[in-house]
């Protein structure tokens, strides 16, 4: 979901800079909510470094392809908010893909802002759908494949949303077929997501040593 360079140029990045601010600013009310809630500052900052350790990895070591206008990511975001909670979740997010682009691609760092946006916008709305889809007696090791794919197939397809306002924010509608290249391309990743998210969660359903541990959201193991 790297927009590529030279797609948005010029004045037109204000806007990213604002989107930016926004997602950042709702994100670290999360964050607020996770200190407060699981652990205080001691586990949000736990949770929120290995979410940024993770995501790091996401961008810089696992698989992936520019396509279209942007790059397709395995980026497993509704796993990062299953495992951690909304606000480390976006702390891992923004601090991953900053750490990425400071030592790797620092030609991604204009970009930053909608990069951000594109990726802590859908998380923020995921957090939201969670809350719809989910009853408040089910722990999230309990999920079935159905609710993983809505959590999944929301978040895979805001940042495909995001990726094309960008892209015709840019430069208009000529690059309508490599948003539609890029758009097909994440298919895989909405069929592939909710299969790792059950994975995961049927792991740490077999460890009940998690329970007392600050390193995980509490809703994890426990309902609501």
């Amino acid at each position: 979901m790297h927009i590529e360079p030279g797609v948005v140029t010029g004045a037109k990045l204000l806007l990213s800079y604002a989107t930016a601010a926004g997602a950042l600013a709702l994100s670290a009310r999360l964050v607020w909510k996770s200190v407060s809630q699981e652990g205080g500052i001691a586990g949000a900052v736990l949770k929120s470094t290995l979410a940024t350790l993770l995501v790091f990895c996401f961008f810089q070591v696992l698989p992936h392809h520019p396509v279209g206008v942007s790059e397709v990511h395995l980026i497993l975001g509704s796993t990062l908010l299953l495992l951690f909670g909304a606000g480390p979740a976006a702390v891992g997010l923004a601090g991953g893909l900053l750490i990425q682009g400071l030592l790797f691609a620092p030609f991604d760092l204009p970009q930053y802002g909608m990069n951000v946006t594109t990726l802590l916008v859908p998380l923020l709305g995921i957090h939201a759908l969670a809350r719809r889809v989910i009853s408040k007696g089910t722990r999230y090791v309990d999920l079935t494949y159905a609710q993983a794919l809505k959590l999944s197939t929301a978040y895979q397809g805001g940042i495909v949303a995001w990726v094309a306002f960008w892209a015709v924010y840019g430069q208009g509608l000529e690059n309508a077929a490599g948003i539609l290249t890029f758009g097909v391309a994440y298919l895989s990743v909405v069929l592939l997501e909710p299969l790792i998210d059950l994975g995961v969660l049927a792991t740490a359903k077999r460890l009940h040593r998690l329970s007392g541990t600050m390193l995980f959201t509490r809703r994890l193991l426990h309902p609501a």
